[in-house]
Formats: structure tokens, C-alpha cells, sequence
């Protein structure tokens, strides 16, 4: 009976064990969860010819086909004008970042500032300013990696991008944020559209704008045509910049036309590299001088013609103006920046006729200063008095300089943002350098800590083994009693 109790509460602790031990590993396996490593962030300063805007992007740390699903959480423009305009005084550059700096520091977590990177790109103002002064421009990105290094995150470098980079760049952009690269399918996952055509993409900057879109058939004359890889997929997009027919310096050209049919010298504009063929011999870059509008429509539109060379080549369907060799559009497009600006004065939605944008143009080309204070949904002067020329130069660039007609025209939709991230270059720009940016292992949380995981294992495993040997030595025992018993049995006398 003493025997037999110790047995019995061996084989009942051996069970219990094996039972725990089968539990805790199921539990453990079947029980942990996945977690997301966490966000990334990164800061992109557009540094365009006119201003300076700032972008907060993030995106999910374990990627989607070696490419970040990312989006904008901040934009803040800074005051003052482009860093171009910085070029007698750099150092003045600081004070206008700190403002905007400060707003980053806050929307981003502390313990993220030190991997944040953040990447600086310079637009038109700065090639056309490293074409006109090499040393100024070289300045200028000087005083603004000097000033990076005093903040907490990872300053990636201050460089001026090309024109095709700003073209392309701003192709991604619009796509991207149209879902014509990724969509969440029915399970909440991304993938890439089944048949889904991309956009193009229409930029109007200060100092040049840009065309991109991938054209009907791949045509290797044009030597425009970039290849692009996102999320696995390669696409082949035709862009091309135009220095100068930014909207800004394309208006210094036209003013200087003006200035060449007057009896007046010269004036600040003269000074701009866009319009050097224009300066005159008595050149006084601190000469005022101004103008007074007409509210003529018709003259307007004959001046603004002059600024697009048509005929350099030769009514070649396939070089429309500038000498430049471009593919027949195709497709939607998507036109921003400049663009948007402009249609937004003339109180136009995002798709209207070309019609329609005639009328709203000679209507508010017509209109004396006064009127036009009340037509503006916000009336700034600086604005106001230009954009009259900015929709007539808009009319010249897409129907002569770019083939659109009023078949396809009803294509071009204006946009400033989607949902709300800005369509800009510079989430462009992020989205290839997630390419370069490593890819974070989803980590994994268990029920029970490793330690404590083991340690139970051990003690079980343990427990379930002394119980096993406790048995066997008492199968032993009781086995030798029952031959002991035996023996004497068979040897008793009688």
C-alpha cells in the first residue's frame, strides 16, 4: 500500500507534465503575434525657384517589393523666397528654416529624430543660378549643410536636381497617389492593378516645366525616355524639362519683349540668365520701371506667342517647339503646381472644356483692377497681376507647345493635391530613395518570454523525467519483491 501511493502520484505528476509541457508549446507557437517593426520617416525640403516648401513623409519599415508604401503627414513653406534669391547673403538662410524645422521636430517621435533623414532638393532656381554664378550656388548648399548638421537628424546631402529627375519625379508622384501602382485588394493587402493605365504628368514651376508620360509605342529616338522600377514592376516614361518656360521667368521674358518696344533701358529682369538674349547695351539692373495692363485679351495672347519658338522645327509632328522631340500625348494627364494655381483664379474646377477655359480666360483678361479684387477667391497682388498671363502662356504651352487639342484636351485634369498629400516631386523623390533605404524583419511577440519559456520547459521536463525514472525504479523494486516472494515460497518445509 506505502508502495503503491508513491506510484500513483509519480504517474499522475508524469502526466501533468507531459500535458504542461505539450500546452506551453502549443500556446507559444500558435498563440504569438507579428508585429509591425514600426514606421519610418524622412524629410524632403523642395526647394523650388520662388520658395521652399518642406514635406514630412513615413512609410511602413518592412516595405512593399523593395519599394515603401509612403505617405505625407506634414508640409510646412517657408517664408521668404527661393534659396536662389540667398545667393549675395547664404548665411540669412537659417532664421526662415527654423521656423518649419521646429513644426518637424514636434510631428516626429524623439527616438526617431536620429534615423530621420532628410534630403534637400534643389529645382530651377538653382541650375539656372549655378549656370549664371557657380561659386554663389555652391554658397548657398554650403550654408545649408552647414545648418543640418546642428539639427538631431541625418542630414543626406543639399543638391540640385536635373530636370528630367523633377519630370520623372513628379510622374511618380501623381501615379502613385492615383493608385495606379498599388491598391488594397479584398484581405486589406497590397497589389499591384490589374490593367490599370498610368497618368501623365504636367509641372508648372517658377523657373521651368515639365511633361512626362509613358508614350503608345516606346520609340528609342527619343532619348528623353527614362526607366523607372516601383514595386517590382519596370515602366518606361518619356519626361523632359523646359528651362525658362517657368512661369516666373517666362513672364521676366515677356516683360523684357515689352521693354524692347519702348524707349525704356532696362530693368531688374534683364538680369535673369532666361532672359540674357534680351538685355539691351544700356543694361541698369536698378532701374524701376513699371507697367500698365490693358485688359486687352487679344494683345495679350499675340505677345505672350512670341516667347514659344514654333517654327525651330520645321513642322516636324514630332518636335512641336524648342527644338525638343516629343512622343504624341496619350492618356489622362494630371497638371499641378502652376497649373492648378492659375485655373484656380480663373474659378475653374479640375475637368472643363477647352471652351470653357477660353471664355473664363478672355473674360478675366478683360476686367479692369478693380473688378478683379472681388473675382479672386483670395486676392493676392503679387499673384493677381499675373494671371492673366499665366492663362494665356497655359493655353500656348499645352495646345502649341505640347499638341493638345479639344479632343484630348477634356484628358488634362487640374489638381493641386490628393487626398492630403500635395502632387509634387518630392514624394517622388522619397518613393525612390525607399528603394535604397533597407527593409526592417517584421518582429515577433511570443505569449511567454524566452527565459521563462525555457526555464519552464527545463523544470518540466525535468519533473516528468524523475517521475519516469521514480516508476522504473519502482517496477524494479516490486518486480524483485514478487521473485523474493516466490523463492520463498518453493523452499518452505512442510
Amino acid at each position: 500500500m506505502l508502495t503503491r501511493t508513491p506510484s500513483v502520484v509519480a504517474q499522475v505528476f508524469l502526466l501533468l507534465s507531459i500535458i504542461l509541457v505539450i500546452a506551453i508549446a502549443v500556446i507559444q507557437i500558435n498563440q504569438q503575434k507579428i508585429l509591425s517593426p514600426g514606421l519610418k520617416y524622412g524629410i524632403v525640403l523642395d526647394a523650388g525657384s520662388s520658395r521652399t516648401t518642406v514635406y514630412v513623409y513615413e512609410w511602413p519599415a518592412e516595405k512593399e517589393n523593395n519599394t515603401g508604401v509612403v505617405s505625407q503627414t506634414f508640409k510646412c513653406n517657408v517664408k521668404g523666397p527661393g534659396i536662389s534669391s540667398y545667393e549675395n547673403n547664404p548665411g540669412a538662410l537659417a532664421k526662415p528654416l527654423d521656423d518649419c524645422l521646429k513644426k518637424v521636430k514636434e510631428r516626429i517621435p524623439v527616438h526617431l529624430h536620429k534615423t530621420t533623414s532628410v534630403y534637400l532638393g534643389a529645382t530651377a532656381g538653382m541650375r539656372l543660378l549655378r549656370l549664371q554664378n557657380e561659386t554663389a550656388a555652391n554658397e548657398v548648399l554650403a550654408s545649408i549643410q552647414h545648418y543640418f548638421r546642428a539639427q538631431p537628424f541625418e542630414f543626406r546631402g543639399a543638391q540640385i536636381i536635373t530636370g528630367t529627375e523633377e519630370g520623372v519625379y513628379g510622374w511618380i508622384t501623381a501615379n502613385y497617389l492615383m493608385g495606379n501602382f498599388l491598391e488594397r485588394n479584398l484581405w486589406r493587402t497590397w497589389v499591384h492593378p490589374y490593367r490599370k493605365e498610368t497618368m501623365g504628368a504636367l509641372d508648372l514651376g517658377g523657373a521651368s516645366t515639365q511633361i512626362s508620360f509613358i508614350p503608345e509605342v516606346s520609340q528609342e529616338n527619343f532619348n528623353s525616355t527614362l526607366q523607372v522600377k516601383l514595386y517590382g514592376y519596370n515602366y518606361n516614361v518619356y519626361t523632359h524639362s523646359f528651362q525658362c518656360y517657368g512661369r516666373d521667368e517666362a513672364e521676366k521674358r515677356l516683360l523684357a519683349l515689352l521693354l524692347q518696344k519702348s524707349s525704356t533701358s532696362s530693368s531688374y529682369f534683364c538680369g535673369s540668365l532666361c532672359t540674357q538674349s534680351l538685355r539691351p547695351a544700356n543694361y541698369y539692373p536698378n532701374q524701376s520701371v513699371s507697367f500698365r495692363g490693358t485688359g486687352d485679351p487679344g494683345l495679350c495672347q499675340e505677345m505672350v506667342s512670341l516667347l514659344f519658338n514654333l517654327t525651330a522645327c520645321k513642322n516636324q509632328e514630332d518636335c512641336p517647339f524648342d527644338r525638343v522631340h516629343q512622343p504624341k500625348v496619350k492618356g489622362n494627364f494630371v497638371a499641378f503646381s502652376g497649373f492648378y494655381y492659375t485655373i484656380n483664379a480663373l474659378n475653374l474646377s479640375d475637368h472643363f472644356s477647352l471652351a470653357d477655359f477660353n471664355t473664363s480666360m478672355w473674360y478675366f483678361c478683360s476686367q479692369n483692377w478693380t473688378q478683379l479684387q472681388f473675382m479672386l477667391p483670395k486676392f493676392e497682388e503679387t499673384y493677381a497681376r499675373s494671371y492673366c498671363f499665366s492663362a494665356n502662356f497655359i493655353y500656348y504651352l499645352l495646345i502649341h507647345g505640347y499638341n493638345f487639342d479639344e479632343g484630348n484636351w477634356a484628358q488634362i485634369h487640374f489638381q493641386k493635391e490628393v487626398g492630403n498629400s500635395s502632387i509634387t516631386w518630392s514624394l517622388g523623390y522619397m518613393l525612390s530613395l525607399t528603394n535604397m533605404i533597407p527593409a526592417e524583419s517584421k518582429m515577433i511577440q511570443l505569449p511567454l518570454k524566452p527565459p521563462l519559456f525555457a526555464g519552464l520547459l527545463i523544470l518540466l521536463t525535468a519533473t516528468a523525467l524523475l517521475c519516469l525514472l521514480f516508476l522504473v525504479y519502482v517496477c524494479i523494486v516490486s518486480r524483485n519483491r514478487k521473485d523474493i516472494s516466490r523463492v520463498e515460497y518453493v523452499f518452505t518445509p512442510e
